[in-house]
């Protein structure tokens, strides 16, 4: 049975967080490294076994060392999913699922602010107004048809939630989804099916599919004209999956009712962007409020990896070759920041803590 040695782990977690980590791998040697210090991750990757990141797969770890198993704290593996990692051969690992009872959440926070109009509201509220031309026609979740697409963590867990509120199912999803009987019809790209019935049919249509060169632009003028005049487009998934210009003349023609925009093909989105100001468009800044300890569920990912890795059993949330998109589609201020070249001094400046979350120690010795 493999055995795991040594490992190396570049990840942002608190002390609570990093002391448990490294009980996953209570007999290796343990060694952190800051995200930024290329220099000394190739040093230390060199005979190491594991290589826990906050960030996608770096370059600097292509190169001659004993790495077996590389985790990428975060759920996309795009970034990663590149011919030169594949061609290296190490497995590669995501944090799918972590955030996904949140994501689900956000999915319905958007279609609920469709359901009740939210703006038209507050805006009522606001003026002291007693009621809003038209709200007697307004329709809530229930006995209405939703589509999702795409059947992984997210997705799943949405449907639980949806069903709960009543409402008809449809998925697709590349692969068959085995169970959930009460999802009236799943749709399967393996077996020939498209989108297309399901746009057809629902009211909403969430999209929470992971990008690829397959699914970059699946929603595009011709996919929303087959969406049912009225309905309502949500995407917790990201922002290449969608063509913003088709979205917009969509949303400008009345075809579409409104949507629920979390990701953009640019981000942040420009402040120049008509989106902003259009009525029935509800933005999030790609952050979605976090499960008591995402870190935690993170870990918990990684300890039953490491169970499986020395079982000699497959990994959960393996990257495979359909997580590969090519070009700029695949690079985001995420990609960039980890993969940078910064000194310590330029990573200081940068207030690592306001945009990463507090860690709350500057030693390892303080958890290890």
């Amino acid at each position: 049975m493999p055995k795991i040695s040594k490992v190396v782990a570049t990840v942002w977690y608190n002390k609570e967080n990093m002391y448990s980590l490294r009980r996953v791998f209570p007999d290796a040697d343990f060694c952190y490294v800051d995200f930024y210090d290329k220099e000394r991750l190739v040093k230390e990757v060199k005979n190491a076994d594991v290589c826990i990141l906050m960030g996608d797969v770096d370059p600097c770890l292509l190169g001659e060392n004993s790495l077996k198993w590389i985790h990428c704290d975060h759920a996309g593996l795009n970034g990663s999913a590149r011919p030169e990692v594949f061609a290296r051969g190490i497995p590669v690992t995501g944090a799918a699922g972590r955030s996904a009872p949140v994501l689900a959440e956000h999915c319905i926070y958007f279609m609920l602010q469709s359901c009740y109009h939210t703006r038209e509201l507050l805006k009522a509220q606001e003026n002291h107004r007693w009621g809003v031309d038209g709200m007697n026609q307004w329709r809530g979740l229930y006995g209405r048809t939703v589509g999702i697409i795409g059947m992984g963590n997210n997705g799943k867990m949405l449907a639980e939630r949806l069903h709960a509120f009543g409402m008809r199912i449809l998925a697709f999803d590349k692969f068959p989804v085995p169970g959930f009987e009460y999802i009236e019809k799943k749709y399967c790209g393996n077996d020939g099916d498209t989108i297309i019935p399901l746009l057809e049919e629902s009211d909403f249509v969430v999209l929470t599919l992971a990008l690829t060169d397959e699914t970059f632009h699946m929603i595009n003028r011709d996919t929303i004209a087959r969406m049912k005049s009225g309905a309502f487009l949500v995407n917790m998934a990201r922002g290449g999956i969608v063509c913003t210009e088709d979205l917009m003349e969509a949303l400008n023609s009345g075809h579409l009712s409104g949507a629920g925009l979390d990701v953009f093909e640019e981000q942040p989105l420009s402040p120049e962007s008509p989106l902003w100001d259009m009525a029935t468009v509800y933005i999030t800044p790609h952050s979605t409020p976090q499960v008591p300890d995402r870190a935690a569920r993170s870990i918990e990912i990684i300890r039953e990896n490491a169970r499986r890795f020395e079982a000699g059993e497959p990994f959960i949330n393996l990257m495979r070759p359909e997580d590969a998109i090519t070009g700029e589609k695949s690079e985001g201020g995420w990609a960039r920041l980890m993969n940078s070249n910064v000194s310590r001094e330029e990573a200081e400046k940068m207030d690592l803590e306001k945009h990463l979350g507090k860690r709350g120690w500057t030693d390892p010795s303080e958890w290890m």
